[in-house]
């Protein structure tokens, strides 16, 4: 067993479609830029759990709290998303 979770990310634009992968860790250090540059609100990403962290629930569960995370991130930047989403979802390198 891995000691940490890599969550896999299926990303849309157009007729653009590409697969990105993070750590939670990874979520929480973008969520910490957000609500710093942008003020996005601090309870939007779902909470850090430490205990049965790798069960197979969790990992469902929270890979749909995450889901639901990045979707109300980019519903609240419809036009532009800012540049630490943007460069988290590989957009620079897919969309032109």
């Amino acid at each position: 067993i891995s000691p940490f979770q890599v969550y896999v990310i299926q990303v849309s634009v157009g007729n653009h479609q590409w697969t990105v992968k993070h750590r939670y860790s990874d979520f929480h250090d973008l969520h910490e830029k957000l609500v710093s540059e942008k003020k996005i609100d601090k309870n939007l990403l779902p909470p850090k759990k430490i205990i049965g962290k790798n069960s197979k629930s969790l990992v469902e569960k929270r890979q749909k709290e995450l889901e639901v995370y990045l979707q109300t991130l980019l519903l609240k930047f419809p036009v532009t998303a800012p540049k630490v989403l943007s460069h988290f979802l590989h957009f620079h390198l897919y969309v032109s």
